[in-house]
């Protein structure tokens, strides 16, 4: 497809002028320093344009009387010093316009005033390459400036005195050495702050870490330790009745292996919310997942427990009512460690769980009446009690754990639930 000439010129030039950087926004904090320099740049240039600019030179040139320098005027030897000092004061907002207008003081300039208008393009043209969107107006821009500035109008470009350097040399020296300073001060400050955010990271994920551990931990010591303890007892059950009594230690022997497929099916559910998240495929399934345990399965927790010898006798008061599923567990939980307790360590004994649904609250108690320990009882540690503390804790719960006047033992816990 031909594209009209025109048109090309109109893209070109639009790309040309397009810009590559963000419009400057400068604050009135640098517009005041900003202002200053223009001022004084002002009065110097005013004071050398009536020093200078006002006295004319005669040169003659191919046999013509001509100018060369001054004016001869107010107007033509103010007017360029102006023009090339006060829009400094707008060299970070406009710069490629004040770079401009110094070139328009340097066409209009007489020679003697050319020292003053450098002066100012060096100022014009740093702000230009610095602050400007524009990049290649900007540098065509830079390309005249040099031209004006070395051309025909200004055929001797200043000299500097010697005196002057040393001053010109080390003070942009110092200046850029301490740019260069505050700039690696700033790096190294930030790559601080970077690696102590990576520290904290690091931390708190070791922390969560460290969390989840624990969480998983006191999982598996509530399934592994009541299923076990099950089985162990059913086992030795049907050991003792197993040549008197086989019906009986067939009885145990299916409880054995009721209590097995219960610690499998809830050790699948465990290790199954370990690996979930690690799924290559974040949409795979996850149905084949058993709920975790909560109160509606206390009554075949009880079960399985009577199924050992225990009696064991389940109270639920209160109007029924869903309770998330963590605090849930949590009550599962304590039904799971005092039965289980008390099927190791009191043998004989009864037991009677109450659960109790309030307003405000969900009670948990068990209470078992003692007895004597059941065949290779061992004391524990206290791991699962400290446990589930820690899990009821987390709800703002609290659990109470104790010896009955009476020779029995009492487990109890209360969690707040949100009001009806």
């Amino acid at each position: 497809m031909n594209v009209p000439a025109a048109d090309r010129l109109r893209d070109g030039l639009a790309a040309l002028l397009r810009p590559t950087g963000p419009i400057p926004r400068p604050t009135r904090r640098d517009l005041v320093p900003d202002g200053a320099l223009a001022l004084l740049a002002a009065v110097a240039a005013v004071n050398s344009g009536l020093s200078v600019g006002m006295d004319r030179t005669y040169r003659i040139v191919d046999g013509t009387v001509r100018v060369v320098e001054g004016s001869g005027n107010y107007v033509g030897a103010l007017a360029p010093m102006l023009l090339c000092s006060l829009p400094l004061a707008l060299r970070r907002r406009y710069p490629l316009a004040v770079l401009w207008a110094v070139i328009a003081a340097g066409l209009i300039a007489p020679g003697s005033e050319a020292r003053m208008i450098l002066y100012t393009a060096l100022v014009a043209t740093y702000s230009a390459v610095m602050h400007s969107p524009y990049r290649i107006p900007t540098l065509a821009s830079v390309a005249v400036a040099l031209l004006v500035l070395n051309g025909a109008r200004t055929p001797d470009v200043p000299t500097v005195q010697n005196e002057y350097v040393a001053l010109l040399i080390v003070l942009p020296l110092a200046v850029a050495a301490d740019g260069m300073r505050q700039w690696r001060t700033r790096a190294g400050a930030r790559q601080e702050r970077m690696a102590a955010l990576e520290r904290e990271q690091a931390a708190e994920l070791r922390r969560a870490t460290e969390r989840e551990r624990a969480r998983i931990a006191r999982d598996l010591h509530d399934v592994v330790t009541h299923n076990v303890s099950m089985m162990v007892i059913q086992a030795g059950a049907a050991r003792k009745v197993m040549d008197a009594e086989p019906a009986m230690a067939r009885e145990a022997l299916l409880a054995v292996e009721s209590a097995g497929r219960s610690a499998m099916a809830e050790l699948r559910h465990t290790m199954g919310l370990l690996t979930m998240n690690a799924r290559d495929d974040p949409a795979a399934p996850v149905g084949e997942l058993a709920p975790q345990p909560g109160p509606d399965q206390l009554d075949a927790l009880v079960g399985r427990v009577r199924e050992t010898g225990l009696s064991v006798e389940l109270t639920v008061t209160g109007n029924r009512r869903p309770v998330p599923s963590g605090i849930g567990l949590a009550v599962y939980r304590v039904v799971q460690e005092a039965l289980t307790n008390t099927t190791k360590h009191a043998h004989g004994a009864s037991a009677r769980v109450t659960l109790a649904y309030g307003p405000e609250a969900l009670r948990t108690e068990v209470v078992d009446t003692g007895g004597a320990p059941g065949p290779g009882a061992v004391r524990g540690g206290g791991h699962g009690l400290l446990g589930l503390r820690e899990r009821i804790a987390v709800y703002g719960g609290t659990l109470d754990a104790g010896p009955t006047p009476d020779g029995g033992y009492r487990l109890a816990a209360v969690i707040p639930l949100e009001p009806l």
